[in-house]
């Protein structure tokens, strides 16, 4: 077994049959952590591809056939990798045709991640994804901001929309904490899987939550903030734009605590 694999529709992938798919920008695609050859929340991964798949394509892939591929590609990795599963129309882009038959599904295992440990700063730019909903590729954007934050002296970029509300961060979910409560912002956003997978278990837990509209002038009155993706359910925030949040390590631990809640499964 290699650290590194890619399969195009449940078989290792060949130089010609990836030349096609180099510079391909229409396609969506979600990213999980596997570990012990087991993966938390496949069915919301798996419901997030469905979902994507008819609002591009119009027709989605069985979730029995997804799971195949994902077998398959998890059996011919180590067994803690990073895994992302890409799908594109077979007709390709630039095209008003309808898609007919299934999407190219491309499956990459690579080296396990984390994230980073933080705390972080975020500066703040205001931009409003295309099709937020859709995990979809191509986003020149989030790596163009990540790059100018740094630049700036932050480590990474927040979100605001046009009515001055927090959405996300590049390739991050946010979240907040008041003390007592978890609150997520409310803006047309990507909902993370494990954004899925902490609430529902902070649910299980007892933990309050609540959504709401978060601008720049709600963040003094907030008691913490984190960003999660697949990597991490929580890396503390202590900036976001020119406001210092305080430390929140009760909250850090309850989303850790949650994550770790949820079982690791065979897919």
């Amino acid at each position: 077994m290699t650290s590194f694999l890619v399969h195009r529709n449940g078989h290792p992938a060949t130089t010609e049959e990836l030349a096609p798919l180099a510079f391909a920008g229409y396609a969506h695609f979600t990213a999980m952590q596997v570990r012990d050859g087991k993966i938390r929340g496949v069915d919301l991964h798996l419901e997030r591809l469905r979902f994507a798949s008819l609002k591009l394509f119009g027709r989605a892939m069985p979730d029995e056939q997804v799971r195949s591929l994902l077998r398959a590609a998890v059996k011919a990795s180590p067994p803690d990798v990073s895994l992302t599963i890409t799908m594109s129309p077979p007709q390709g882009e630039f095209t008003a045709d309808g898609y007919t038959g299934d999407p190219d599904v491309l499956i990459r295992t690579g080296e396990p991640a984390s994230g980073p440990a933080g705390p972080l700063t975020l500066t703040m730019v205001e931009y409003e994804r295309v099709l937020p909903a859709v995990k979809h590729v191509g986003e020149v954007a989030k790596t163009y901001f990540m790059r100018q934050a740094v630049r700036e002296g932050f480590d990474d970029a927040a979100f605001i929309d046009r009515q001055g509300r927090l959405s996300e961060a590049t390739i991050w979910n946010l979240a907040f904490w008041d003390g007592t409560t978890v609150v997520w912002p409310k803006a047309d956003m990507l909902t993370g899987t494990t954004m899925g997978i902490v609430r529902r278990q902070l649910d299980r837990l007892g933990v309050p939550q609540r959504t709401q509209p978060i601008t720049l002038a709600d963040l003094p009155t907030l008691a913490g903030a984190v960003v999660m993706n697949s990597w991490t359910p929580g890396v503390a925030v202590h900036q976001i734009g020119p406001i210092q949040l305080p430390e929140a390590p009760r909250f850090l631990a309850l989303l850790h605590q949650a994550h770790q809640a949820e079982p690791l499964t065979h897919c």
